[in-house]
């Protein structure tokens, strides 16, 4: 428990400290240790403590926590001392969008702004800053651990004296499924599509005779999401939009207007802002169609002459969902439905949404397809989909026999952390690190 709270708590988490700071303000600060010409305050540490006693209130017992805690802050200004010596490169721009990311999700939980200014005393700009400096430092340290860390690699036996050592304490992994999805999107009427395509045209007029084609867009869009940015739509890497959009958008030259585009949503003009490798920055004006009237059957129809078709042997799966399925994500995967940031191709399935665990019990070989259904999310447009069952793992802890992939990639990820800890050892050498008592 001590080294896991520790290792959690190496890098500053802004949130608990920035919230905490109020009740440590009236207490007099003095240095509690000096890393190189850096002080650490009696007030960080007290707030690291207050951070791990919130989490962990069984923490409270545990005599060592205090001495513990200030070692980890010891250890992480060493790494940034040396990130800064080596001169590690960090990318400014995935720090910007990360730290706009958790600003946004600390700011949700927060009724109005000034309540979160209040919270954590300080003006939105500093919270912002904070943030910023969190995500930056820890990537500085990420980066600076990969540079000196890299090309790690474990034999056969290597790994499986990792086992024999670890296989008690290795996790328990749940039941995991891979599976693959076409997805359709039921079309709209004739009726609904000449409506919103004469919103669109009245739009593209406007645009014409000079308006501005933000303020349109505040006014008149009908994507909730961007409406109030003008329609901006920030970068969004190729592959990420639904192809006609997509095609329409890639097409244009900077500053350059196109016509009405139309996807399942709706019509949309699009504005092509810059462009950067395989990403763009776009913003759009959408005249969404009317979903009252849509056509579920059709869909259904589409669908289950695909799966007899699929079953009869006249095409693949993969085939028919790159060809089909209203889902680019998975369609250029031939509908492998992939766990977010992992290349296990494993779904847990306690974690699926309830409707799909529901389908999915229903399929027991790999290879078998459901029946075609309509699907209404909580969030989001109903759609008719069908899956395919690729394969079914029980619920295991992991052995050679079964996960040898996954067992080598922890014997190197521990190998990794052994060689870290050696290395930051020398660091402590080279840095002067004063540490003063508490009394």
């Amino acid at each position: 428990m001590k080294k896991a709270l520790v290792s959690i708590l190496s890098v500053a988490t802004l949130l608990t400290a920035g919230v905490l700071r109020t009740a440590t303000a009236d207490v007099p600060d003095r240095i509690v240790a000096i890393v190189g010409n850096e002080p650490i305050l009696k007030s960080e540490l007290d707030e690291r403590v207050l951070m791990v006693h919130a989490q962990y209130p069984e923490s409270k017992k545990d005599p060592q926590l205090r001495k513990n805690l200030l070692e980890s802050i010891v250890d992480q200004k060493i790494l940034l001392t040396k990130a800064k010596i080596d001169s590690i490169k960090v990318d400014e721009g995935s720090i910007d969008a990360s730290a706009s990311e958790r600003f946004a999700s600390i700011r949700s939980g927060f009724p109005s702004l000034g309540d979160m200014e209040a919270r954590f005393g300080k003006p939105s700009s500093r919270i912002k800053q904070d943030i910023r400096d969190d995500i930056r430092n820890q990537q500085l340290i990420d980066n600076l651990r990969r540079k000196h860390i890299r090309d790690v690699t474990v034999s056969y036996n290597e790994t499986m004296e990792f086992y024999k050592r670890e296989k008690d304490k290795l996790p328990v992994l749940p039941e995991g499924v891979s599976v693959s999805q076409i997805i359709k999107f039921p079309v709209v009427s004739e009726k609904a599509k000449a409506a919103a395509f004469d919103k669109i045209t009245e739009i593209q007029n406007r645009l014409k005779s000079g308006e501005s084609f933000a303020s349109l867009a505040s006014s008149f869009s009908d994507d909730p999401g961007s409406r109030n940015l003008g329609g901006d739509l920030g970068f969004v890497q190729k592959g990420e939009l639904v192809p006609s959009f997509e095609t329409a958008a890639y097409g244009l030259k900077p500053g350059q207007i196109s016509g009405p585009v139309e996807t399942r949503f709706g019509y949309h003009i699009i504005q092509l802002l810059s462009k950067e490798g395989n990403s763009i920055h776009v913003r759009h004006i959408l005249a969404a169609f009317d979903w009252n009237q849509r056509d579920t059957n059709k869909a259904i129809e589409l669908l289950s002459g695909v799966r007899m078709d699929v079953l009869n042997g006249k095409a693949s799966f993969a085939a028919m969902a790159e060809k089909y399925s209203d889902d680019p994500m998975t369609a250029k995967l031939g509908g492998l439905i992939k766990p977010a940031g992992s290349s296990d191709p494993l779904l847990d399935v306690s974690g699926l949404k309830p409707e799909l665990q529901k389908i999915i019990s229903n399929l027991k070989k790999p290879g078998e397809i459901s029946v075609p259904e309509a699907i209404t999310p909580p969030k989001g447009e109903p759609f008719v989909a069908m899956f395919q069952l690729n394969s079914r793992v029980a619920s295991h802890r992991l052995t050679p026999e079964s996960d040898f992939a996954r067992l080598e990639a922890l014997a190197v990820e521990d190998k990794r952390k052994q060689l870290f800890r050696v290395w930051l050892e020398k660091l402590r050498k080279e840095v002067l690190v004063r540490v003063m008592t508490e009394n």
